[in-house]
């Protein structure tokens, strides 16, 4: 079994197996506790920049739940569709940072802001520029 947890992680590059992980993590643990056990009136949902919350904020959990998953899948398999949604995905991410500490009252400024949205961007542009990192070239079951 260690073999093929082994071989199955050489298939991507370091960065992609950790883009595995943190879908895998958001996948099982995370997202069905905030759906779940979470409070709705507690819950608390990020898209665009813009805070969701209560019922409006669990059905953008249910997104976030679908994107992961499909995100883990797509990673697990290497499959080409990832590409060009993954790294626009993590892109709205990275503006939704930046839109955040500029416009929110919460936000701490636009120099917080890019500094937050910089790992995000250089991930998205690597997510874009090396999809042979992540997607099996010769997949023909897509």
């Amino acid at each position: 079994m260690v073999a093929t947890w082994k071989q199955a992680l050489a298939q991507r590059s370091w960065w992609a197996n950790g883009l595995l992980a943190f879908c895998l993590y958001m996948t099982i643990v995370y997202l069905p506790f905030d759906l779940f056990y979470k409070p709705v009136e507690l819950d608390q949902e990020v898209w665009f920049g813009l805070m969701f919350t209560g019922w409006s904020a669990k059905f953008g959990g249910l997104l976030h739940w679908f994107v992961y998953a499909w995100g883990a899948y797509g990673l697990l398999h290497g499959r080409s569709w990832l590409w060009p949604w993954m790294g626009l995905y993590v892109a709205q991410v990275a503006l939704s940072m930046l839109a955040w500490s500029v416009f929110d009252d919460r936000g701490a400024g636009l120099t917080s802001g890019l500094i937050a949205a910089a790992p995000f961007i250089a991930l998205a542009l690597l997510i874009h520029f090396k999809p042979n990192a992540y997607i099996k070239v010769l997949s023909h079951e897509d």
